[in-house]
């Protein structure tokens, strides 16, 4: 069974419409695959609708944007219950303060470089617009040759353009997920080559006793010694380990199925979350 449990549409940051990546994810020979948007659960009901065709198995989830001492960590949520009020005020909250960060961030570019906001809107679908969208009116406007050079520059967190923003604390966000019946995975924990400051293991012990399921081993941003490190600390901790393809359609290089999740993680998610599995 090969499954990808993290994706994003164009309902975040990704380029696909979410019926577009059950396609996708169908020629790509996924079995399952986990729509995982930044924040929002806006793209499940057109993934959902879509599996009848594409005979893809949908994993509902969400990537919620966490700090910890100003550090950035990422965590993907697992068939929580989309009605859960803390839950929902968190994303809301997470939203709202990035796209202020983003009009932010772009007021500051466009004296340097030549866009503006309607430039950043023009490139979103009108859900969660953050950095990616900055990027993409950067390289329409001619400023850079893609997405990662645009990270690399002007949008880089040491440049003088990044503005912070608001973001749940990840041990209670372990625990708000688990309140609304769903599974939590951090993703991509050791990714060395996206952040110069990584988060420590005591954090992430901490979120093991308030419910953390697995980390993200197999991931594009981990190098073999990352991968080495995740692994070991999943080990330490009694965490499963995952991996995925992080796919963001045009986006980023990164090709759906290139990292797999285990079954048997898949197994024990299904297990202890509010919700089923979307199958054909």
């Amino acid at each position: 069974m090969r499954i990808d449990p993290h994706t994003h549409s164009s309902c975040s940051d990704g380029t696909d419409a979410p019926a577009e990546l059950m396609r996708a994810a169908a020629q790509a020979g996924l079995d399952v695959v986990g729509l995982t948007d930044h924040d929002t659960t806006i793209g499940w009901e057109e993934a959902a609708a879509a599996v009848p065709s594409t005979g893809v198995t949908l994993l509902r989830g969400t990537e919620i944007s966490c700090a910890a001492g100003g550090v950035t960590l990422h965590l993907l949520a697992y068939l929580f219950d989309p009605e859960d009020e803390a839950l929902a005020e968190a994303f809301a909250h997470a939203r709202d303060s990035r796209g202020t960060r983003a009009q932010r961030m772009v007021e500051r570019i466009a004296v340097d470089y030549p866009i503006t906001w309607e430039d950043v809107l023009a490139q979103s679908v009108g859900h969660a617009i953050g950095r990616p969208h900055i990027a993409d009116a950067l390289v329409a406007a001619g400023s850079f040759e893609n997405r990662d050079a645009a990270f690399a520059g002007p949008l880089a967190v040491s440049s003088p353009y990044y503005v912070h923003y608001w973001a749940l604390d990840p041990v209670e966000a372990c625990a708000l997920v688990r309140a609304a019946g769903g599974v939590p995975v951090a993703a991509h924990p050791r990714a060395s080559q996206r952040q110069r400051r990584l988060v420590p293991d005591e954090t992430f012990a901490a979120m093991a006793e308030a419910g953390l399921a697995a980390l993200e081993v197999d991931h594009r941003d981990h190098g073999p010694a990352d991968r080495r490190a995740a692994r070991d600390l999943a080990d330490r901790l009694g965490l499963g380990v995952s991996g995925s393809s992080d796919y963001h359609g045009a986006g980023k290089p990164n090709r759906l199925g290139e990292n797999l999740m285990a079954p048997e993680l898949l197994e024990r998610i299904v297990d202890e979350g509010a919700l089923p599995l979307v199958t054909p």
